[in-house]
Parts: C-alpha cells; structure tokens; sequence
C-alpha cells in the first residue's frame, strides 16, 4: 500500500484497487471540520470526558460560501469577533445556527448585537460589571424567555494587550452576574491564547481556579460551569485540562486575510 498526492488529490494504492480521496479538494473546510472533531473527541477521551467539549467554528474574516460548507458538513455552532461582520452574515446565514459573540464588546454596541442576532447563543467575553447590566437590560427589552448565556473573560497571562477580568477579580464579577442579572445566565469563563493561538498550562490552570473559585463563592458545584479555552495551536491540550469550549478557526478556514477586517482593535481579540 501506499499513497501518492498531487494537483489536489489523493491516491491511496492498495493491492489492486485506486482509491481517490477528493473530499479535501472539493471541500476542504469540511474535511478540515471533520479532522478536527476528530481530534476533539480524542483528546476529550483521553480527559475521560467524551462528547462534552463544544467546537465554535471561528469564521471571522471568512466569506459565508466558506461558512456554508462547514454549515453543509453538519456544523451548527459559529463564533465571530466583529459586531458588524457578525450582523452583515446572520442573515445570509441559515436561522439554527447558534452564534457565539468571541470578540471584545463595546457596551454601546450590545443593542445591535443583541437585536440584530435572533439566534445568539452566547456572548464569551464579559469582562466587566457594566457590559453585564447592558446585556442584561438588553435582553430584558427582547423579552426573551430564557436567559443569555455569558462566559466571563478572564486575562489568565497579566497581559496589558487583552481584554478580561483579572483572575483576582473573577469572582465579584461573575457573583455580579449570577445576582444581579437575572436575564443573563452565568455559564462560565474564557480565555485567550498568546499571538500564535496557543497557551501555556498556567493559563488553563488559572481559568479553573477561577471557575472553582466562583463555585464555592455561589455554592455550585464546579462542572456546572464551562471553561472556554484551547484555540487552533493548543485545543487538545486544553480539552485534555478540562475545557467545554474550544474555538477555532485558521485550522478550519485557512489562513485569515487580515486585510478584510475592520479596523485593528486597540488589545488583542479573542482568535482561534
């Protein structure tokens, strides 16, 4: 047996029979998609954790024929970084998708996120009181019977350029938000990688003890409130140290065209 490659294709030689693998020529963001679950559901098994960790495809910069393709493959949970982005491709998109809002949110821009996305499943990236009671308030005015899902955002390496709670602070934060925001529901907390997507094990560890941290404070058991971390450089490290959440990206879509994005944010955004 063996395998030849070439003008996209693959060739897999054995005994007498050709086998032709095109499907990551003609649809690569879906033989990309599968690879990846893949190796989600491996490093979830190895945690002992099998089919608990949620994949957020991450589609910033990405145009909506590559979205569909992964959308066609099965996948249903979407992650963008860009309030306007996320608004010009939600109604290009089919309505059971759930959209995760990964990047920083500007509090006078909650407004237009939450009505302009009809099926937003979660905002990842609280990182204050005050975003928390305009969330809230919003989605009051939507009158929305279930409340939102949020992640609190926690900068797990001291970095001035990211956005996030210190870890210190966590736990006024997020008790702020299982109080005082009844229309918001506390799932858990979030965390950003280094530039090449990837985080040391420190960062993971932090994020715990945040989450454990905030259990205790709110009398809830720990597993009862997610961790999202892991982005394309180091998600099966992440999940094999407890994440529910990974986002990813690049690893799906390809390289990012960095010049079809809105204008560079003054600190990091939350990438794949």
């Amino acid at each position: 047996p063996g395998v030849w490659r070439g003008l996209g294709l693959s060739l897999m030689l054995s005994g007498n029979r050709v086998v032709f693998s095109v499907m990551a020529a003609e649809r690569p963001v879906a033989a990309a998609l599968q690879d990846v679950l893949t190796r989600i559901g491996q490093a979830a098994l190895r945690s002992q954790r099998p089919g608990m960790v949620r994949l957020v495809a991450v589609s910033k910069t990405k145009p909506v024929p590559a979205l569909l393709e992964a959308y066609e493959a099965g996948h249903r949970v979407f992650g963008e970084n860009y309030v306007q982005e996320l608004l010009d491709k939600v109604p290009q998109m089919p309505s059971d998708i759930q959209w995760h809002f990964i990047g920083h949110l500007q509090s006078n821009k909650v407004k237009a996120v939450v009505e302009g996305v009809p099926n937003l499943a979660m905002v990842e990236t609280v990182d204050s009181t005050k975003l928390a009671d305009k969330l809230n308030k919003a989605w009051e005015a939507m009158r929305k019977t279930a409340p939102l899902p949020i992640l609190v955002q926690v900068n797990t390496s001291g970095e001035e350029s990211k956005y996030g709670v210190e870890p210190s602070d966590c736990v006024p934060v997020a008790v702020h938000v299982a109080r005082k925001c009844p229309h918001l529901r506390l799932a858990g907390f979030m965390t950003i990688g280094q530039q090449d997507y990837t985080s040391r094990p420190e960062n993971f560890t932090t994020l715990a003890k945040c989450r454990d941290d905030v259990a205790a404070e709110l009398g809830m058991q720990p597993d009862q409130l997610e961790l999202s971390m892991g982005m394309s450089g180091d998600f099966e490290q992440a999940v094999e140290m407890g994440s529910n959440n990974v986002r990813i990206g690049s690893t799906i879509f390809g390289a990012r065209d960095y010049s079809l994005k809105p204008a560079i944010p003054k600190k990091a955004e939350p990438s794949s």
